[in-house]
């Protein structure tokens, strides 16, 4: 038995972690959405077989156990005792290493896949806390829809969708390691984010005031390190953009603008600056939406 699973890249429109956890790890509170670049994943059971194999088209992903959609597979498996081997294609649109939750998405598709192969009957919140164990990005792909999200990125609260806008998304050169920058928060430095603001923006569709409540607390962190992410956000300003800033742990920008017209012009301006640039939509997984 065979299913292919969109695997949708996400972007965070609003990103603080309120404190630390005795363990280490970052409490969050996000606004995340998912836009329609994806990557798409193919899942095949194999009854007489144990193996779990991954390949891709992209030669910057491990094929082992340090893939996180083997990881999931894995853990599903080993979970619900199942007996089957499992042979995972990773067709890669998103890009690696860039903050917008790729492998994460890829794992997400891959739990979401088994769950109906094996006909587990799991809800997207049983889904969304095995996920948590692979990764903190995984329950929010489970979901893929504009969603609040809090906790250690267990508690995804779908928000309804954004103001009509679209997106200009640009990949900086650098790739950025996530835990070396989470440990380089200062809790007693950084400066917070007012994430309720943005979520009451968004229910209200209200455009103006979501642009002037975004923020990312990681972006002082990984742009002092990488300054180009600075550039390309005052590019993107320059050129027209309403908002914009770092997803996750970047080293990826977006920018957001109204119309297409000016997504594109901004687009265009960008190919001299930056050779990954996307104009994308946000997207509902569960409607297979853009809006």
């Amino acid at each position: 038995m065979e299913i292919s699973e969109k695997a949708p890249a996400k972007l965070n429109f609003s990103l603080d972690t309120p404190f630390r956890h005795q363990n280490g790890e970052p409490e969050w509170k996000m606004v995340m959405i998912a836009v329609d670049l994806a990557d798409y994943v193919h899942i095949q059971t194999l009854p007489n077989s144990h193996k779990i194999t991954v390949s891709t088209d992209s030669g910057f992903l491990p094929s082992d156990q340090r893939n996180l959609a083997y990881q999931a597979a894995k853990m599903l498996r080993d979970k619900y005792q199942i007996k089957e081997g499992v042979a995972i294609t990773i067709d890669k649109n998103i890009p690696v290493a860039a903050g917008m939750g790729g492998g994460s998405s890829d794992a997400a598709a891959v739990l979401r896949g088994l769950n109906k192969l094996w006909q587990l009957g799991l809800s997207r919140e049983e889904l969304a806390k095995i996920g948590l164990e692979i990764d903190s990005d995984v329950p929010f792909c489970i979901y893929s829809e504009p969603a609040l999200v809090t906790g250690k990125g267990e508690i995804v609260t779908p928000i309804g969708p954004l103001p009509p806008l679209k997106i200009i998304i640009a990949k900086p050169r650098d790739s950025v390691s996530t835990p070396s920058i989470l440990r380089k928060i200062n809790y007693d430095k950084i400066k917070h984010q007012d994430v309720d603001a943005v979520v009451c923006a968004i229910k209200a569709q209200d455009y103006a005031a979501m642009v002037t409540k975004m923020g990312n607390t990681l972006e002082p962190i990984t742009a002092g390190r990488h300054p180009e992410i600075l550039k390309i956000k005052e590019k993107m300003l320059q050129f027209g953009c309403d908002a914009a800033q770092m997803s996750g742990s970047g080293p990826t920008v977006f920018g957001i603008c109204q119309k297409a017209s000016r997504a594109q012009h901004i687009y265009n301006s960008l190919r001299g600056f930056c050779k990954e640039v996307y104009i994308v939509s946000p997207y509902n997984l569960d409607q297979q939406t853009c809006f």
